[in-house]
């Protein structure tokens, strides 16, 4: 092995700190470090689901997906630079969402999140989502942010409901209503 081999470790976040792309130290609880961390928790988590998707069609649009917040977050990580992020992908993601639903029967009440493994997983990247939404709109109350990454979070969190819902459908299980009524009890 090489004597100048770089280690993952820095030391230099250990007093509350990081570094922006720009060479920038700013604290970690910093809002835009919040949001930051919220798409890479939320990229994290859509990894995860892609491994438990056999489905190459809905692996691939995963994939994408992880691009996407992967260029989201070094845009966030360079204060200054206008987030790319249009009204195309916008769009993008309105046109997969009407097709996944299209193919589920109409939503009359809330679901408990669940289902398999895949679409609960998909679930809780829908949370996630909300979570990075979030964290993206109090990064706006501070500092100017595209308006479509916000449309476009939304819209993924969106598009992550009806994936779990289809997963659901793919694993042979049953999405379970709330509020429950006896129509929704088990068949014995």
């Amino acid at each position: 092995m090489s004597g100048d081999r770089r280690r993952i470790y820095t030391r230099t976040g250990d007093r509350g700190e990081t570094g922006l792309a720009g060479g920038e130290r700013c604290p970690k609880d910093d809002p835009r470090i919040e949001a930051l961390g919220a798409v890479d928790e939320l990229n994290a988590h859509l990894g995860l689901l892609a491994a438990h998707v056999h489905e190459a069609q809905t692996r691939s649009l995963l994939e994408d997906l992880q691009e996407r917040l992967f260029e989201l977050g070094a845009e966030l990580a360079s204060p200054g630079t206008p987030l790319r992020l249009g009204p195309a992908a916008v769009r993008e993601l309105e046109t997969r969402i009407d097709d996944l639903e299209a193919r589920l029967p109409p939503l009359r009440r809330f679901l408990l999140p669940g289902g398999g493994v895949a679409a609960a997983q998909a679930h809780v990247a829908r949370a996630v989502c909300r979570r990075a939404e979030r964290r993206l709109v109090a990064l706006a109350t501070a500092e100017p942010v595209g308006a479509h990454a916000l449309a476009w979070l939304n819209r993924l969190s969106d598009l992550l409901f009806v994936l779990a819902r289809t997963l659901q459908r793919q694993e042979g299980l049953r999405e379970r209503p709330w509020p429950p009524t006896s129509a929704d009890a088990p068949k014995e």
